[in-house]
């Protein structure tokens, strides 16, 4: 199993669509018993949360966020923790949108300490 993803801050490696969570957005990761959650902000995305739970490398998650424009959104992910080369994590995600259409993948890492 990777390893555990309590205060790691991760960042997506490209950008999604407009209004979307993008390469200027921060996740800060929280993990405990099994349960994980995370707060995001940047970009497009005033606040984010995020919540749900992790087996082995396994996470699965509902996500809900506040928009520049002042609007929501929310949604379901399943993603893959991954251990980098360089000691880095990486989540490889599949998600889905619950209050509106669309789905897709998307790629964060740790980001690296100065």
């Amino acid at each position: 199993m990777a390893r555990s993803l309590d205060g790691l801050v991760l960042a997506p490696v490209a950008d999604q669509a407009p209004g979307q969570v993008g390469t200027r957005t921060r996740f800060t990761y929280h993990e405990q018993g099994g349960r994980i959650w995370a707060e995001y902000t940047g970009g497009d995305v005033v606040r984010g949360h995020l919540v749900g739970t992790r087996d082995g490398d396994a996470l699965d998650f509902r996500y809900v966020q506040l928009k520049q424009d002042g609007t929501t959104s929310s949604g379901h992910c399943l993603s893959t923790v991954v251990d980098l080369a360089d000691g880095r994590v990486r989540l490889e995600e599949r998600w889905r949108w619950e209050s509106q259409e669309g789905s897709g993948t998307s790629v964060v890492e740790e980001v690296a300490s100065c």
